[in-house]
């Protein structure tokens, strides 16, 4: 049955390959499931309902992106965009919870009538070989650099980040940080050794180990094993169609219309930008750069967003992390089958899944970062025109802390420098036009 269904011979894995790959794929997401609800909380959301919305819109777009596309790329509320929600929307703007979900929800439909037609795979198909290229290093450092923070190893300092004082406070973060570089190296090795589920094994065994630094005193943090006592699985009705509910609502037709578009807008290239990066991981790239039935993985994409609008969560996207599945040889959507269901039993388990400490998760988040670092030398480093916007946006995902930002410095500088240097003949017009719109955006939003 899973033959027939995803093909696995074709794509060289097997049942097993796919299992340890989606069980990767959902342990290096599972923080997720406790960093949403801490940010849309702030908006007033319930966090519970929240967490339930979170895993349920997961689950819906993980499947439709393994049952419409067959590919290994799992979705969940991306982050950036609930900070946009919940800081800016709910928070500068002023407006409620509500109205952010039905502009998320909004937006979604818009994201699916543009999956439908050509608009989005043409944008894709758009961005030079070399660029993609660069996005996929862009992102492996960017993923890195969230790890190296998560794991306390880098924190903020005079030089803007800094290397954490381990001696400093030791029993919180100074022994977190270690374990976290046990955790990386421990990967390593097994990598090398081929060692099937060396990242999954790496994490677990992190954890394992800052159990027993918590048990022994050694760690003096948050607790490290599952907290089942506010547990509530009617809470999700606190969010359900709250998208609809408008009533008394003062909206401003404007500012509604620019709050739409700035979720539009970074959710399509960060998705972008995201199965571009994978998928060049995985060699799923075809030899003119294009990514085979991109319009059905686009469109598992925005139902994901439209149906988490409704359960009560801000847009759903592909999930960077999807590379560390890819990593231990995930190559089909029975890989996201795997992840999709974890997130559903995760609503019954989640106080297991939260407990597990970013300290534990962010080695695996390191090590897929080299891994995707490796196609730096798949750039033509001799063809200045292409390298050049390929290094600036591979250098400004990681800085600017956002994939989206990369990609626009990357199709705005590959533009300019192409038409100054006598090139612009291989410029598609649809570059100039990604081009002006990524101007106009640091401009009016």
């Amino acid at each position: 049955m899973f033959e027939k269904m995803f093909k696995l011979k074709e794509n060289n894995t097997t049942v097993k390959t796919e299992v340890v790959a989606g069980l990767t794929t959902f342990m290096t997401m599972a923080y997720i499931l406790a960093l949403n609800p801490a940010i849309l909380s702030a908006s007033g959301m319930d966090p519970q309902a929240v967490l339930m919305a979170t895993a349920l819109a997961a689950f819906i777009g993980t499947v439709a992106m393994a049952l419409l596309a067959n590919y290994p790329f799992a979705l969940a509320p991306g982050l950036g965009l609930n900070a946009y929600f919940a800081y800016t929307v709910c928070g500068t703007m002023g407006y409620s919870w509500q109205v952010a979900l039905f502009a998320v929800f909004v937006e979604g439909l818009i994201f699916i009538l543009l999956s439908l037609t050509n608009v989005r795979e043409a944008i894709f198909n758009a961005i030079p070989t070399q660029l993609k290229k660069g996005v996929s290093v862009g992102i492996g450092l960017f993923v890195a650099f969230i790890g190296l923070q998560d794991a306390g190893i880098i924190v903020d300092g005079s030089t803007l980040v800094t290397v954490v004082d381990f001696t400093a406070d030791f029993r919180t973060a100074g022994i977190s940080a270690l374990l976290a570089i046990i955790g990386l190296l421990l990967i390593g090795i097994l990598y090398v050794k081929r060692v099937k589920g060396s990242i999954l094994i790496g994490i677990v065994v992190t954890w394992v180990l800052g159990i027993i630094c918590q048990l022994t005193g050694l760690y003096q943090g948050a607790s490290m094993l599952p907290q089942w006592s506010n547990f509530d699985l009617t809470a999700l009705g606190k969010t359900f169609g709250q998208c609809f509910n408008l009533s008394g609502q003062n909206i401003n037709i404007l500012d509604f219309v620019v709050i739409m578009f700035a979720f539009l807008f970074v959710d399509i290239f960060d998705t972008l930008g995201t199965l571009i990066g994978v998928a060049n991981k995985a060699n799923m790239l075809d030899k003119d750069g294009k990514l085979p039935r991109i319009k059905q993985a686009l469109l598992a994409d925005a139902i994901a967003t439209s149906a988490g609008a409704i359960l009560g969560t801000s847009p759903t996207t592909t999930f960077v992390e999807s590379s560390s599945g890819v990593a231990e040889g995930g190559r089909t959507g029975l890989s996201s089958i795997v992840t999709g269901l974890l997130f559903l039993v995760a609503i019954f388990l989640s106080p297991v899944f939260i407990a597990i400490p970013g300290f534990a998760i962010a080695p695996a988040l390191v090590f897929v970062g080299f891994l995707m670092v490796s196609a730096v030398t798949e750039i033509d480093f001799n063809n200045l025109t292409e390298a050049i916007p390929a290094y600036i946006c591979l250098l400004c995902m990681p800085l600017m802390y956002s994939i989206s930002d990369g990609i626009a410095f990357g199709v705005v500088s590959y533009v300019v420098i192409n038409m100054f240097c006598g090139k612009a003949k291989k410029i598609t017009p649809l570059m100039y036009v990604l081009s002006v719109l990524f101007v106009l955006k640091y401009i009016f939003l």
